[in-house]
């Protein structure tokens, strides 16, 4: 097994709250816009809910006892803001608290590091009534929320990740409404809800640093990338071009259009289009509370564009007839965890986990009474290697996490996509491991690709 990733590479697995938890209203939690907007008929695929989902309110150290499992020291995980603040008001749920606490605690014990998101898309509906992201109180109650958080776990949790993906809150929440809260705004709506989220970003981050200066906080951002079709020269400026543009056709789905601001200050160049405008009217006292430099950032990375060198610039290479695609029709390009991971490295200069990437496959339990994924570990073997050329070239990525522990609730594809290393049988609730669990065991403990 060739090592080549850093001995102190971090390796890890990911999940969020409502994806996996469960009962979202007992112990005294509150609706989120997820339970709203899964209730809501025709929204979810089967009008599927995630009233149960995985179970991991009560089932998590079954969960954290996998992980371990693998020798992973790592776990990515959200807390759910409406479990613990149902009201969006400060009053905080201590039964919600308590049950963090015992994930927490649980993974210390066990030897993983906890990483906490602290927004991956639970929303508080007693906030959406009083506007949702549309609406600056948002901002400030999440960053009270971030603050509180922070005072509670000192000590316990020293990595923290402000929001989760703000490109999909913006572009599949309130653009094409695919996402609670399933909203349909325009433009300028659409920015706004950017910018709201931008400054809750910084107005979490500062009140975590207040509430534990050694506290290490990020952003995990998405959006598009792209490699060069041949690593010649000209095809990898036109891949970086390509990476950074402004279109006012993806605009929300980039993820300069989120670290720009919070890394630089500043929004990118859009002279010349619609947004420009938009961006004109940020007053300078915002922007400076947006210009909230992560100690880390996040990358969320599935799948990018291959691009050419062409006379205007760069061209998107087509797709050849019977290019791969995983079981939700994503292509497959590992490609991506060299070059995109590279550009990213580049332009931010900031140390970078892999907070999400992986793969949903058909997967089933086989008449042996196993989970035989080999499609999954193909694509991990082939995703990792590349990012193993991205680190040798000079990315600081200090870690990875697989996307997901289990599989869960995939929003509004409800359960019928599949991405996790432990198989959940849903009628039962049984974790089967899949093969890919160990496989990954094997990445984990020789810091490499097996053979």
């Amino acid at each position: 097994m060739k090592r080549v990733f850093p001995e102190d590479f971090v390796w890890g697995a990911a999940s969020s709250a409502y994806q996996i938890e469960g009962h979202s209203t007992e112990d005294g939690g509150g609706l989120s816009i997820w339970d709203t907007f899964s209730h809501t008929p025709g929204k979810i695929v089967f009008d599927d809910t995630g009233d149960i989902a995985c179970d991991a309110y009560h089932r998590y150290a079954e969960d954290i006892a996998l992980l371990k499992q693998t020798g992973a020291k790592a776990y990515r995980f959200s807390t759910s803001w409406a479990r613990i603040d149902p009201n969006a008001d400060g009053n905080w749920n201590q039964a919600a608290l308590s049950y963090y606490d015992g994930l927490v605690d649980l993974c210390l014990s066990s030897g993983i590091t906890p990483y906490m998101t602290l927004y991956h898309w639970e929303l508080p509906q007693a906030a959406q009534d009083r506007g949702g992201w549309q609406v600056r109180q948002t901002a400030e109650a999440f960053g009270r929320y971030a603050g509180m958080m922070a005072a509670h776990f000192r000590g316990r949790v020293k990595h923290y990740f402000t929001l989760n993906e703000p490109q999909c809150t913006v572009v599949l929440g309130h653009q094409n409404g695919l996402h609670a809260p399933g909203i349909h705004l325009d433009l300028a709506g659409q920015f706004a809800v950017l910018v709201n989220q931008l400054l809750a970003h910084g107005l979490a981050l500062r009140a975590i640093r207040r509430a534990d200066p050694d506290a290490q906080v990020g952003i995990a951002s998405t959006g598009r990338l792209c490699y060069p079709e041949q690593e010649t020269p000209e095809n990898i400026r036109a891949a970086r071009e390509a990476t950074f543009a402004v279109s006012e056709e993806d605009w929300g789905f980039t993820h300069h259009w989120v670290l720009d601001p919070v890394c630089f200050g500043k929004f990118p160049d859009c002279a010349g289009t619609a947004l420009e405008p938009l961006v004109q009217k940020v007053m300078e006292q915002d922007m400076a509370i947006i210009h909230a430099v992560p100690d880390m950032l996040g990358y969320n990375i599935y799948n990018g564009h291959a691009v050419a060198a062409d006379g205007e610039g760069y061209a998107y290479a087509p797709r050849y007839t019977g290019f791969p695609r995983t079981a939700l029709k994503w292509p497959v390009t590992p490609e991506v965890l060299n070059w995109g991971v590279g550009f990213l490295q580049e332009r931010y200069g900031l140390p970078g986990f892999i907070t999400e990437n992986g793969v949903s496959c058909n997967d089933r339990i086989y008449l042996d009474g196993k989970v035989h994924d080999a499609e999954r570990i193909d694509f991990l073997a082939r995703y990792l290697t590349c990012l193993g050329r991205a680190v040798e070239r000079g990315a600081d990525i200090r870690g990875y996490f697989h996307w997901a522990l289990t599989d869960n609730f995939e929003w509004n594809n409800g359960y019928s996509d599949r991405f996790g290393l432990v198989f959940i049988d849903y009628p039962t609730g049984k974790r089967i491991p899949k093969d890919s669990l160990d496989w990954y065991g094997q990445v984990v403990r020789g810091g490499g690709i097996p053979d």
